[in-house]
Parts: C-alpha cells; sequence; structure tokens
C-alpha cells in the first residue's frame, strides 16, 4: 500500500474550537472523517515558558493529494497562533476503507 492517505493531528483549548474545525473540513471535503477525542493534557514549551493545559484532539482523515489545502485551511481557520499539524502516512489498512475516504474526499485535481 502506497502512503497516498494521511491522519492530520491537530489540538485545540476546548470542544467547541475542535468541532467546528472537524465539521469546516469534512464539509469542505478535505477530511473524509474527522475525529475528536479528548479532554487530553498537553506539556509544551511557549513563549519562553513551560505550560500545561488541557486541549482537544482532533484527527482527519485525507489524502496526500488534499494535505496543502487541508493545511492552508487548518491554518487559517484555527484559533491558534501557531497550531499543531501533523501528517502520518497510513502504511497499510482496509482498501474498503480507502475507496469510501476517495469518495468522500475532493478529486486530486481539485485538491
Amino acid at each position: 500500500m502506497d502512503s497516498k492517505y494521511l491522519v492530520v493531528y491537530t489540538t485545540t483549548a476546548n470542544r467547541l474550537d475542535a468541532d467546528r474545525l472537524a465539521s469546516a473540513l469534512v464539509e469542505k471535503r478535505l477530511a473524509a472523517c474527522a475525529q475528536v477525542e479528548g479532554p487530553i493534557t498537553s506539556t509544551y514549551w511557549w513563549q519562553g515558558r513551560l505550560e500545561k493545559g488541557e486541549e482537544w484532539r482532533c484527527a482527519f482523515k485525507t489524502s496526500a493529494a488534499c494535505y496543502q489545502e487541508l493545511e492552508a485551511e487548518l491554518t487559517r481557520i484555527h484559533p491558534y497562533e501557531t497550531p499543531e499539524i501533523l501528517a502520518v502516512a497510513f502504511t497499510q489498512g482496509s482498501r474498503d476503507y480507502f475507496h469510501w475516504m476517495d469518495a468522500e474526499l475532493r478529486q486530486p485535481e481539485s485538491c
């Protein structure tokens, strides 16, 4: 299986923002599916200080062809100044699930 499919992760400070991002990217067909989970606890450096906070994680199932547009839209609508946007390639998976994703995402030529 090639890595034409990705899961893209980000986090938000609250459930409302996470749900808003999930809906926006699925409605635009930049993600076939978005999952929201949390709360989680994140520990990180920000502006020279060690921070700890409650966040919500979003996972967007998409294609490599749609990644650049998904990243641009996520950056545009995300409430964070510097949002976490990490993409991980699927190396294997159900062909039926990948066919479903293909049907739900924008066609590669329109991404």
